[in-house]
């Protein structure tokens, strides 16, 4: 089914008002979630909203906790997420590394004790749209296992890079698994196979299948030993320069909560020869799109240039949502 970007946003903020979420932060949260479907991420959309709003009435998630600064070490900010909305909390950390980098072209914000932050790109679009390179990532609880190893040890600490472009800016929004969980669930949803392999069965053997998948909870890294390597120092390099959680201590929780990010910005109006590199930047995405495709019905394109069609679809006919998903939400109202 398809709904109306603005009344998404209405009733998803309408609801978490009723759970004692400020006007402007519900308001807020609403839109980063309706965004993420709006650009075709359902999975960190629409469809992750019922368990968000679960863990506010569980009361892992504080409504009106937000994320403080604690420290200040060179360039690089030390903020504490107290376990606040993590959406509202990763925008607020982006902002300000934002501000930092319009000071000293490079700004970093380092937050320990945040939520899920639902959906990674957003913070990376925020950025390239401020003129800024976005690079930003978190860790997880122990959802994947290192390359050679059978049981969850490692996260799949998803990564963004964002680098502005006019109005369709380069975005990779990627977990270090070759699916995420969330992905998984959509598939299965959806009654498919993943198009590649993305995990193990129970027998040990490398599957297409998102139900056996989660059920073993063996996610594939990607690139195999590479996708492990990564996850596992991206987990170090966020929780150290936060001072936050690591991932093993992420397990020892009830729920994932508690989590460590990193966010990066990287002014480019403050460089001299910012021209030169807008024009580097076209002559290369040009050159990647137009490359001779495999197959004549598909066209190449470069990273985030998929979600402008995909955007302008939703805000024109309506963002897509599944029925069983948006009766879950229609029942939290």
């Amino acid at each position: 089914m398809r709904i109306q970007y603005q009344e998404l946003c209405d009733t998803l903020s309408s609801i978490l008002e009723k759970r004692g979420m400020s006007h402007s932060d519900a308001v807020l949260s609403a839109h980063l979630f309706a965004d993420a479907s709006r650009d075709g991420v359902y999975t960190h959309g629409l469809n992750r909203f019922p368990l968000y709003v679960s863990y506010i009435d569980r009361g892992f998630i504080d409504v009106s906790a937000r994320a403080e600064l604690e420290s200040r070490v060179g360039l690089i900010e030390r903020w504490k997420g107290n376990k606040g909305p993590g959406n509202i909390n990763a925008h607020m950390a982006m902002q300000r590394a934002i501000e930092l980098s319009h000071e000293s072209a490079i700004g970093v914000v380092a937050l320990r004790d945040n939520n899920h932050w639902m959906r990674a790109g957003n913070y990376g679009l925020q950025a390239a749209e401020n003129g800024c390179i976005g690079i930003l990532w978190t860790n997880a609880m122990p959802n994947m296992p290192a390359w050679g190893a059978s049981d969850a040890r490692i996260g799949n600490n998803p990564l963004v890079i964002a680098v502005p472009y006019k109005d369709t800016p380069v975005l990779v929004d990627i977990a270090m698994s070759m699916f995420s969980y969330g992905k998984l669930e959509r598939y299965a949803m959806e009654g498919r196979e993943c198009p590649v392999d993305g995990g193990f069965d129970e027998k040990g053997n490398l599957t297409k299948d998102p139900v056996a998948i989660a059920r073993t909870r063996r996610l594939l890294p990607m690139g195999y030993w590479k996708g492990s390597g990564l996850a596992i120092a991206l987990d170090l390099v966020a929780s150290l320069v936060s001072g936050g959680r690591t991932t093993k201590d992420i397990g020892e929780l009830e729920v994932e909560t508690g989590v460590s990010q990193f966010f990066m910005a990287i002014d480019l109006s403050l460089f001299p020869d910012r021209d030169e590199m807008e024009r580097k930047i076209g002559e290369t995405l040009e050159f990647i799109d137009s490359s001779d495709p495999v197959k004549e019905s598909v066209k190449v394109h470069y990273p985030g240039e998929g979600m402008r069609r995909i955007r302008e679809e939703s805000m024109k006919l309506g963002v897509y949502a599944d029925e069983s998903v948006w009766e879950k939400i229609s029942g939290l109202i």
